[in-house]
């Protein structure tokens, strides 16, 4: 099945219609006018699959792609530009010109906590630069992925964009093809998979993972205005987000006093019973609800902790007296718990991140500015923010992506583009003076190159 649309995507690649940039346009703003008109029926599904109140559900998913989608539309005219460079002398006469060439046929597989968000956007750099698409959405989060189907159904032929819908044997099934780029998010563990079945094909691959991303609250920081950033990072699809705050190192002078706003501001956002609450989001499903509870099982619960199996909902969660060996410091979260860790010296800190997995993102919280200089300059992360969380994704303007086992590749904005375009470089050489120069032969030309090359 999947190969036989892989074969159709290939044939209609070949006729060349994407490589027209009004074409281009016209499918980005036939999507746009669909998600427009189905704006209820997709925050809808976005609640069904994990209880997001309509408001996270425009700002964090919809909103974000008709954004990017505008943005996408206005710019790509000047984007898709072929691009003069500089030619050596040496070359005289010729011009030296960039073009921005779409790879072909495209597998973008991606995953159920923002369903919708991280499907379209990726969709639409894939469009932009001017490639069919194979979407594969994840069917954890099915009602959302049924919308998806829908829209795109009604706005592409299958030959040019088309969803396959399925659980591992249809990722599997899908793999097994010979695509011409591949980008996926999820887990370290599926992208390892993915980067597996590319390289025995050589099919370049972006990989959008994760990790466990930390926080940093120093002593100088606003620690009113960091728990509640903390807690909104946190909190924001009950932390079942790629870069959710992970755990938090808090100076040793301001850590109870972190805690302690922390705990008001989640009450001051979702009641003293969060689990009752409709705007507080769900874990996606059972398999994922009890890995969670298992985390807290054991440990200091400083607050929180209430666990609802049928609504399959736990509180904000802030635990404390963990240490690195603890279980829930052993794998990214994705859920409403947060451990507190403490620190005296922000040396010790560089030490122990920088011994880590570089992280998907890190958020600083202070005011001093030496201490910002060292640790931004000290590690390597994907990205982050300071005296802030999450925000720094809602840029396009900004490269969002991981490194090492956080991902990677990047994109958004210009960015996704560029990653689901190639860039081919071409010198056109005049016809009408044909310099001898480089011909055997070559007798006494070797100080002449020099003075040319230098």
């Amino acid at each position: 099945m999947t190969e036989e649309i892989v074969k159709a995507q290939r044939q209609f690649f070949l006729s060349q219609q994407t490589m027209d940039i009004n074409f281009r346009l016209d499918a980005l703003k036939r999507l746009r006018s669909l998600i427009k008109r189905d704006e209820g029926k997709i925050l809808s599904a976005l609640n069904a699959d994990l209880s997001k109140a309509p408001f996270e559900g425009y700002e964090t998913e919809v909103g974000l792609v008709l954004e990017e989608l505008s943005s996408v539309i206005g710019k790509l005219k000047r984007w898709a530009k072929p691009r003069r460079v500089k030619t050596p002398l040496v070359h005289f006469p010729s011009k030296s010109v960039v073009y921005n060439q779409p790879y072909g046929v495209t597998l973008i597989m991606s995953p159920w906590n923002y369903p919708f968000q991280l499907s379209f956007m990726p969709l639409i750099g894939a469009i932009a630069a001017g490639n069919c698409a194979v979407l594969k959405p994840s069917e954890y989060s099915h009602n959302t992925a049924q919308a998806i189907e829908e829209i795109i159904k009604e706005a592409f032929p299958p030959e040019y964009v088309c969803v396959v819908r399925g659980g591992r044997e249809a990722n599997k099934d899908l793999l097994s093809n010979k695509f011409d780029y591949i980008f996926f998010t999820g887990s370290p563990a599926v992208g390892k998979i993915v980067m597996q079945s590319a390289a025995e094909r050589l099919m370049p691959v972006t990989l959008e993972l994760g990790g466990k991303s930390p926080v940093i609250v120093d002593e100088t920081a606003d620690i009113r205005l960091a728990a509640r950033r903390i807690v909104w990072g946190k909190c924001l699809n009950a932390g079942q987000t790629c870069i959710a705050p992970d755990y938090v190192l808090a100076h040793s002078s301001i850590k109870l006093r972190l805690i302690d706003e922390m705990k008001k501001c989640v009450a001051d956002m979702y009641g003293e019973n969060p689990v009752n609450n409709p705007e507080y989001p769900k874990v996606i499903n059972q398999k994922h609800y009890m890995r969670l509870v298992g985390l807290i099982e054991n440990e200091r619960v400083e607050f929180g902790g209430v666990c609802n199996c049928e609504l399959l909902k736990i509180s904000p969660t802030v635990l404390t007296d963990v240490n690195d060996d603890s279980p829930v410091m052993q794998e990214e979260i994705f859920g409403p718990i947060l451990p507190v860790m403490e620190f005296t010296e922000l040396s010790d800190v560089i030490n122990k991140l920088s011994q880590k997995e570089k992280p998907l993102a890190l958020y600083l919280f202070t005011k001093n500015k030496r201490v910002e200089k060292t640790v931004l300059g000290s590690l390597s992360f994907g990205g982050g923010c300071v005296n802030d969380t999450i925000i720094h994704v809602s840029n396009s303007r900004l490269p969002f992506g991981g490194v090492g086992n956080s991902g990677l590749g990047a994109y958004h904005g210009k960015y996704t583009f560029k990653t689901f375009s190639r860039e081919k470089g071409v010198i056109k050489k005049s016809n009408k003076l044909d310099i001898a120069f480089r011909y055997p032969p070559y007798k006494n030309k070797l100080k002449l190159l020099k003075w040319f090359l230098k």
